[in-house]
């Protein structure tokens, strides 16, 4: 993957930022200098905010109203990066509906709902304006996820039989998964390990929960649309001194793991040449041999930077070239937050019980 630095683009879309936080600064401005984008304009409610995020990224005008500047600038596309309203609610679906009624594609932040009907509701206005939507689901542009991914689709591995996952979340008690406001935390970070496992495996077709009530973690076991069967364990009391997550497929005599989304090993498929209880050495057929990957950290290249190994970069620049080339997303789509709003309603049901999620 060979990265094009902005001033080397020949045509450059006009763009405007709604929301100038932490966020937005330390991870999305910065991935701007890879992608084909005239940053036009900035808007926060907080001015003083608005201003210093244009000096320091170059955009022309600062706003205060987002309306305002949607209807001055005119650009093609807006990137939204807002927190939640007080009522512990994505503040993305109405946003993003007013950005595709002025006239532009829009991306915005995860999560981009509480609800599955506002992502249809946004999905609505979509095919009305003939604009998009992006969604920051940036698990599904880790290229360590990407790597894996590419081992699925290889005739060897076989199709997918199990995947699992490990993120360190807590599950709220039932009691409380009502209340959006107690669930700001989980909607903001279920969106991370669903999106990798839609990435990988596909939608899931139900679900079953077991909560450990000492520290909200739980095991969820999966079955997806495809067949395959899987678990996602909510690793809540881990250390935080641990390597946060891991993920792992297994297809037909042949399986992958992505630790940390840093190293991705590739164990392909294979036996030991003398059988059970024969073989006297666990070096195996070169041919055979597991395959390893990992970044080194002692040059100073983009693929070991944090913008790219956390798919900030890779999910701006597919969303730019979605724009330019007139194309919906196929990946970080509406469609995939559905799926995926779907799955955080089916955890709002009562653990021990299956629950199926109906297809759209």
């Amino acid at each position: 993957m060979k990265i094009t630095y902005n001033q080397e683009y020949s045509q450059r879309l006009k763009a405007v930022c709604i929301g100038c936080g932490s966020h937005a600064q330390r991870n999305i401005f910065p991935t701007f200098q890879y992608a084909p984008i005239d940053l036009a304009a900035v808007c926060d409610l907080d001015r003083s905010r608005a201003e210093a995020a244009a000096r320091l990224f170059g955009a022309r005008a600062v706003y205060t109203d987002y309306r305002e500047m949607l209807e001055r600038e005119r650009p093609d596309a807006a990137f939204v990066v807002l927190n939640y309203d007080a009522e512990g609610r994505p503040r993305y679906p109405g946003v993003a509906m007013d950005v595709m009624q002025a006239g532009a594609h829009v991306w915005i932040e995860k999560p981009p709902a509480s609800r599955s009907d506002e992502i249809r509701q946004m999905r609505a206005v979509s095919a009305s304006t003939g604009k998009f939507v992006g969604v920051g689901f940036k698990k599904m542009f880790f290229p360590a996820l990407i790597k894996v991914k590419e081992i699925l689709a290889r005739p060897e591995f076989g199709p997918i039989s199990a995947i699992t996952a490990r993120y360190p979340q807590d599950l709220p008690p039932l009691a409380d998964r009502t209340d959006s406001r107690k669930m700001v935390g989980f909607l903001d970070h279920i969106v991370h390990p669903y999106s990798a496992l839609l990435f990988l495996a596909g939608p899931v077709q139900s679900l079953f929960v077991q909560r450990c009530e000492a520290t909200g973690g739980s095991i969820t076991a999966l079955r997806f649309a495809s067949g395959a069967v899987g678990s996602l364990h909510l690793s809540a009391g881990q250390s935080r001194m641990s390597p946060l997550e891991r993920v792992e497929v297994v297809g037909a005599g042949a399986n992958v793991v992505a630790d940390n989304n840093l190293r991705v090993t590739y164990y392909r498929p294979g036996a030991p040449a003398g059988g059970y209880g024969r073989e006297g050495s666990f070096y195996g057929a070169e041919e055979t041999a597991p395959l390893f990957w990992e970044p080194e950290f002692s040059l100073g290249q983009l693929y070991n930077k944090g913008l790219f190994l956390l798919g900030y970069a890779p999910e701006i620049l597919s969303f730019c070239a979605c724009v330019q080339e007139e194309r919906p997303p196929q990946v970080g789509s509406l469609e995939d937050a559905l799926e995926i709003l779907k799955v955080y309603e089916a955890y709002q049901q009562p653990d021990g019980q299956l629950v199926s999620i109906a297809r759209d």
